[in-house]
């Protein structure tokens, strides 16, 4: 994890660059020699995004390395990589520190500021030329060799890279293993990384003792980290993974006698213990005493308790197991029905198991079924009975329960962790004064599954959350970005998973993706701020989504990925000036988007094509609303809104209605409410218009300052702190509110409106009634959906300048 923020730390990087002619295809093919760790990521703002927003993180803010960190942030806004991207750290000559970033070039590589463009200079090196780039603390030396660029703090490992040389096999073969999905992935070699401990400090290990190469794809989420990968040694030399060569991992049962308030255990499994003794022997070179206790078992585990240890072996058989304990039957006491009694040979631990297990006064010992629980205290010996009894162990509680979802049921090597543990951990590995705040960390865990001269590893920090209450919202993320909102957050369906995903775009126009996870999946610069809300189509017909949207001079459809659909984007010399409509008449994905230019309409069809059946071309006024289109009775209706006319059109724009009265109307949409389309006049009368053309006024005391909104049966009002749901009006809170919307969900309708004053979420129901819990924390208006498939709503809004909070109904 350390070598993670160092990556990250020192990866500004402001650089032009020159090529060499070299055909090279590969990143890894530019990786340093003795490179200690290196670094890859596909989204580099995902991984900027999840390490500002994940809560573990945010404890280390006052550290060095975190100011260094937010530094960086601060200063990468130039950097665009679109693919893949490398960082290595090695040591030069001089054993100074390197950093070095390899990705492929392409001509956007670099969006600088023409007043803030760093100064470079250009460096001939043999047939090549070295570009230098002063950064504030560093100079930056770098080329391009065959579209891949390389920039380092090191001008020799610039000169080195330009010599062609063979790329190390079991690097290469281990960096094929990681994925390419998740928020990182980090390789760790450990003959050269800096001394990293395994375990507690108290039982360290050496990351250089324990294995060669760690290859770990790593996720980070608001709450969790996860990681999954391998770890491989060599040969040459003994490794203590290596002790589990030629043992089947069996299930890790130690879960099942680790009192819930203990620090955690360590588990080690094995289908044969002659296999996995003659490995320890080879490893430590030392012949370990006669005994028969360990040849009936399959799992030996540590259970932690503050400076107190447990030893546990697991029997297949227990009268065997017995009978290796036959001098050691002197009973000390009996605890709740269970002898315990001394054991005459606590040495046999470490001289057996060492460096994992290093405990050699666990002197009393009770059996508790197929547990045999040695201890060097007979309290800690006494809680674990009792907790066995009163099955208050790891494996009956729900903090455990979830984290297993992230591991498998069978492993060679397993450490399980409480906040303490945990704790005691980043403190040792990040040697920082800084006190780690891990209390809503219940528990950690991290696996190795021995398999064919390698292991795969998998583990879990993740943030214990207590059960929602009924009737309850608790908040689900609160996700920082890097510059304040210009638009409120919405949800948009990912079509891959049918789950809702978050579209937001910030000051400097960048438009987001964002999972209901918290995760970055892109970022996207846009020219202009979007007009209104981003609808989706899917324009090829294949259950894709597409999104689209105007500027107030582009037409926009992105796909998936961000990028542009064939035609767009489509730009305009005129000035848009309402949000865009998207109308699919037949439920066939045969869209028309309408696009306002003042008075002006045009249509295309989903591959930006000129409708040319559509005969409308503009109104007598300006367009006070987005186009909008309903069915009645099998009749399609398009209606335009000027500030004096309702236009009431057939698909090809013609009048199909024609309105036997006018008024002066509000900005309001039109609805279709009781089968008449419904609005209202600048002064706050409701005006109902029907399908020939009749129009009725119903005066709602409303007044200039109001809101509307309607399904067909229901119709929401709203004037200053008054809020009308059909016939029941709530006077709220005197305060500045939004627009309030309407949601029709589950058969439920939902009425919303932000107090931005008092930052208030409010939600009710078709009656007027409160939803519970309403008003929660937010600063604009919200969107609701089911954002991941559970029984749940979820709410997202603006939190802070630059954050979006989701909560979630319960």
């Amino acid at each position: 994890m350390r070598a993670l923020f160092l990556a990250i730390i020192f990866s500004v990087f402001f650089i032009s660059c020159d090529t060499n002619t070299t055909t090279h295809q590969n990143l890894i093919e530019f990786v340093p020699e003795h490179t200690s760790t290196l670094i890859k990521t596909n989204n580099l703002e995902d991984l900027k995004s999840s390490l500002t927003n994940n809560d573990l993180v945010q404890e280390f803010k006052t550290a060095p390395f975190y100011k260094s960190l937010d530094d960086v942030f601060k200063n990468t806004k130039d950097f665009k990589p679109k693919q893949e991207v490398l960082f290595c750290f090695s040591k030069d000559h001089t054993d100074s520190s390197q950093v070095t970033l390899i990705t492929k070039y392409s001509a956007d590589f670099f969006q600088f500021d023409s007043i803030n463009k760093p100064k470079q200079e250009q460096i001939k090196f043999k047939n090549t030329t070295i570009t230098k780039t002063e950064l504030s603390t560093k100079n930056l030396y770098s080329v391009i060799i065959d579209s891949i660029f390389i920039g380092s703090t090191s001008k020799s490992i610039i000169e080195n890279s330009l010599n062609t040389k063979p790329v190390n096999p079991e690097l290469e073969k281990i960096y094929n293993t990681t994925a390419s999905e998740k928020t990182f992935a980090v390789i760790l070699d450990s003959e050269t990384i800096e001394e990293s401990s395994m375990f507690l400090s108290s039982d360290s290990i050496p990351l250089q003792h324990f294995t060669k190469y760690l290859a770990l794809d790593t996720d980070i989420t608001q709450d969790q980290i996860t990681i999954n990968g391998i770890t491989k040694a060599t040969d040459s030399v003994n490794y203590l993974i290596d002790i589990f060569k030629n043992t089947i991992p069996q299930e890790n049962k130690m879960a099942q006698i680790t009192p819930e308030d203990s620090d955690g255990f360590l588990s080690l499994t094995y289908q044969d213990f002659s296999n996995l003794q003659a490995n320890i022997v080879v490893y430590n070179k030392q012949d370990p005493a006669e005994t028969t206790l360990f040849d009936n078992t399959n799992e030996i585990g540590v259970i932690y308790d503050k400076e107190s240890r447990a030893i546990v072996l697991h029997s297949l058989d227990n009268m065997e197991t017995n009978d290796a304990l036959l001098d050691s039957q002197e009973i000390i006491e009996s605890f709740r029905q269970v002898d315990i009694k001394r054991f005459a040979h606590p040495e046999w631990f470490p001289i057996h198991f060492k460096p994992l297990i290093k405990t050699d006064t666990a002197s009393y010992y009770a059996v508790l079924d197929d547990f045999f629980v040695f201890a060097d205290q007979l309290e800690l010996l006494q809680s674990i009975i009792a907790a066995y009894q009163n099955k208050a162990t790891f494996n009956e509680r729900s903090f455990y329960k979830n984290i297993t979802e992230h591991l498998s049921d069978a492993s060679s090597l397993m450490l399980v962790g409480n906040s303490n543990f945990l704790s005691d951990i980043l403190q040792t590995n990040f040697k920082t004064k800084t006190q780690v705040n891990t209390d809503a960390y219940k528990v950690s865990a991290i696996q190795y599954i021995y398999d064919h001269n390698f292991a795969h590893v998998n583990g879990i920090i993740q943030r214990n959350k207590t059960r929602a209450s009924e009737n309850s919202v608790s908040e689900e993320l609160n996700i920082k970005l890097d510059a304040k909102l210009l638009n409120n957050p919405q949800f948009v369906t990912n079509h891959s998973s049918g789950q809702k995903e978050i579209v937001v775009q910030d000051v400097n126009n960048n438009l987001y993706l964002i999972s209901n996870k918290g995760k970055v999946l892109w970022k996207k610069q846009l020219e202009e701020a979007i007009i209104g809300d981003i609808s989706q189509i899917d324009m090829y017909k294949n259950g894709r989504l597409q999104l689209a949207f105007t500027t107030a001079h582009y037409l926009y459809v992105l796909d998936r990925h961000g990028k542009p659909a064939k035609s767009y984007p489509k730009k305009f010399r005129d000035e848009i000036t309402q949000p865009l409509s998207v109308f699919d008449y037949d439920n066939n994905k045969k869209y028309r988007l309408v696009v306002v230019q003042n008075k002006g309409v045009l249509m295309y069809d989903a591959h930006g094509n000129n409708v040319k059946g559509f005969t409308y071309k503009e109104a007598n006024q300006t367009i006070i609303h987005k186009p909008q289109h309903f069915r009645i009775n099998r009749k399609d209706y398009l209606v335009f809104k000027t500030s004096d006319q309702i236009y009431i059109l057939s698909r090809t724009g013609q009048v199909r209605v024609t309105p036997k009265s006018s008024y002066s109307y509000s900005n309001e949409g039109v609805y279709i409410y009781n089968d008449k389309f419904t609005t209202t006049t600048d002064e706050g009368d409701l005006i109902l218009i029907d399908t020939r053309g009749r129009v009725t006024s119903e005066n709602l005391n409303l007044g200039e300052n109001h809101h509307l909104f309607a399904t067909s049966r229901t119709l929401v009002t709203q004037t200053g702190n008054k809020l009308s749901i059909r016939n029941k009006t709530l006077e709220l809170d005197y305060g500045n509110y939004t627009p309030a919307e309407l949601f029709y969900i589950n058969n439920k309708i939902y009425v919303t409106t932000t107090d931005v004053q008092a930052q208030k979420v409010y939600v009710f129901d078709s009656q007027g009634e409160n939803i519970s819990n309403f008003p929660v924390y937010g600063t604009s208006s919200i969107d609701i959906a089911n954002t991941d498939k559970d029984n749940h709503l979820e709410v997202v809004t603006k939190g802070d300048d630059n954050a979006i909070i989701i909560y979630q109904i319960n």
